[in-house]
């Protein structure tokens, strides 16, 4: 089975704290790195200090909701990047909104999910993101 490197882009520190507890504990591999909004994200890709040593995400799980720069600008950065814009982006946010899901789509996401707000279906939702990837999904070659 294979390994995951999960970049997590999510400015509320308990929903990224619940989401790198997920992801590693789980029994398989899975490096979790997280920025706080859509700049740091943006810098850790492209390896800016203090990212020099980053390594390429497998997959990005992106809140919409976020200071400085949001979800949906670094969403769009991304997939007009042509050296990002084959990793797989998975929103994962509390906005249900039709206008927050159509603007995600338009702008190239690869799944759209809200979080739920119980922990155990929290963590189930986001094991079963990363099942998917591992498991089912073929991705890209990295670098």
């Amino acid at each position: 089975m294979r390994s995951l490197e999960i970049l997590v882009v999510d400015d509320d520190d308990a929903d990224a704290f619940m989401i790198s507890e997920a992801l590693e504990n789980t029994e398989r591999l899975t490096t979790v790195n997280r920025v706080a909004d859509g700049r740091e994200a943006l810098d850790y890709l492209r390896r800016h200090t203090p990212f020099e040593q980053a390594q390429r995400p497998d997959l990005i799980l992106l809140d919409l909701n976020m200071p400085r720069m949001d979800g949906r600008e670094t969403l769009a950065a991304i997939k007009t990047d042509d050296q990002f814009k084959t990793i797989p982006v998975v929103i994962l946010t509390t906005s249900g909104a039709a206008p927050d899901i159509e603007s995600s789509y338009q702008h190239r996401a690869n799944a759209y999910v809200t979080k739920p707000f119980g922990l155990d279906e929290f963590e189930s939702t986001v094991r079963t993101i990363d099942r998917f990837y591992r498991e089912v999904a073929i991705l890209p070659p990295g670098e």
